[in-house]
């Protein structure tokens, strides 16, 4: 049976013991975009932490573990008084979590400025993956250039010469831009940067189908990415202007956009098709658990809690800070992307794909893997990484 959680609550339990001594529990504050467009995000993030945490037994590392989800409504400021509360209040042993840039920007340096273990599970900022980064963060998702780098080298290894290049204005729309153009060496044609939140594109359209380029690419997630998926088919641009994305095209928007987005490619550093023992169990158990297909943002979640678990193990439980995050280092787990470990700002070396939207025999809409464009990525901003 799927667990239900409201952001009313604010807060859910899991595999609570108020009789469990210190050292035998685990608390960890989970936040998360769980409300407004948004949202989807956020709960696939939740929902594949969540289930992590239940295959444990409820028990990470073999702690009776209580998980405090938290919606930060996508508002920074907001997520900060709340990530207080955590540390301050309810005084939990580690953070995991956060979906968006601009909250994980508010977020961060409270955080592991208390020396708090961090374990994020999406967002990526350039800064902590470089002159910012810190011993005490570590995530399973990537860093945020990654994907729109491999969307950049598919644009340019396709010959594409005249391209717009489309993002919220946020620092995980700056940083996407930047990957991608690492990569592409032709002609940008425009760099459109649009409010975080829009769901309205309809000049942003009008200004593609006047400069005729060879294709676009663009970062839209959540809610902003089915309003243009949708937008850009009833411009007349589908099957014109060749459409490219990352975080755009997924399985958080697919439910939404279904036959619209058939064939539109993404870049990915995880697709449910990877052919490992490990994503094949996980997909499986989220479908037979939550009853939807998940993204990568679940796929991620997941990854967390069974990084949290597996070095918890390794570092005989959490009473040893020091040994604990030398564990963390080590990345011990069996990752859902396969190939996986920490490079020494925390950050993953891992594969990234060209994935494509598809329609399975059973009727959901998913990603499925095109080609492998980077074997073992690096992230760029690795070397301005000087940890303390």
């Amino acid at each position: 049976m799927k667990r239900k959680m409201t952001a009313a609550l604010a807060a859910v339990a899991l595999g609570v013991s108020s009789l469990a001594a210190e050292a035998e529990s685990l608390k960890i504050g989970f936040l998360a975009t769980l409300s407004g467009p948004p949202a989807v995000l956020g709960i696939q993030m939740r929902d594949g932490f969540l289930l992590g945490v239940k295959e444990a037994g409820d028990k990470l590392g073999g702690l009776d573990t209580e998980v405090l989800v938290v919606d930060d409504e996508l508002k920074p400021d907001g997520a900060l008084t709340k990530v207080r509360g955590l540390l301050e209040r309810d005084k939990v042993d580690m953070m995991a979590g956060v979906v968006f840039s601009n909250v994980m920007m508010a977020v961060y340096k409270p955080i592991v400025g208390s020396e708090t273990i961090f374990v994020g599970a999406n967002a990526g900022p350039s800064p902590i993956a470089g002159k910012a980064c810190s011993p005490y963060f570590f995530t399973t998702s990537y860093q945020n250039d990654q994907n729109h780098e491999a969307m950049g080298k598919h644009a340019e290894d396709a010959g594409y010469k005249r391209m717009i290049v489309m993002a919220p204005n946020y620092q995980a729309g700056k940083d996407s831009i930047a990957g991608f153009k690492r990569h592409f060496k032709g002609e940008i044609v425009d760099e459109i940067y649009t409010k975080l939140g829009q769901l309205d594109f309809s000049s942003e359209l009008t200004k593609i189908a006047a400069a005729k380029p060879d294709a676009v690419f663009v970062f839209m997630p959540g809610g902003m990415g089915v309003n243009l998926v949708k937008q850009y088919a009833q411009a007349g641009l589908a099957g014109n202007v060749p459409f490219l994305s990352a975080f755009t095209v997924d399985e958080t928007t697919l439910p939404a956009t279904q036959d619209t987005a058939v064939g539109l490619l993404a870049g990915a550093q995880w697709a449910p098709d990877l052919d490992n023992a490990a994503n094949k169990a996980f997909v499986a158990s989220f479908e037979a658990e939550y009853g939807y297909a998940p993204s990568l943002y679940a796929a991620q979640g997941y990854d967390a809690a069974r990084l949290i678990d597996g070095a918890l193990k390794k570092a005989g439980g959490k009473g040893d800070k020091a040994a604990l995050m030398a564990a963390l280092k080590d990345a011990p787990f069996e990752s859902v992307r396969g190939d996986f470990s920490f490079n020494t700002n925390h950050f993953p070396i891992q594969d990234v794909y060209v994935v494509k939207a598809v329609k399975r025999e059973d009727g959901k809409y998913v990603t499925q893997t095109v080609e492998k464009v980077f074997d073992d990525k690096i992230d760029a901003y690795v070397g301005e990484c000087r940890m303390k």
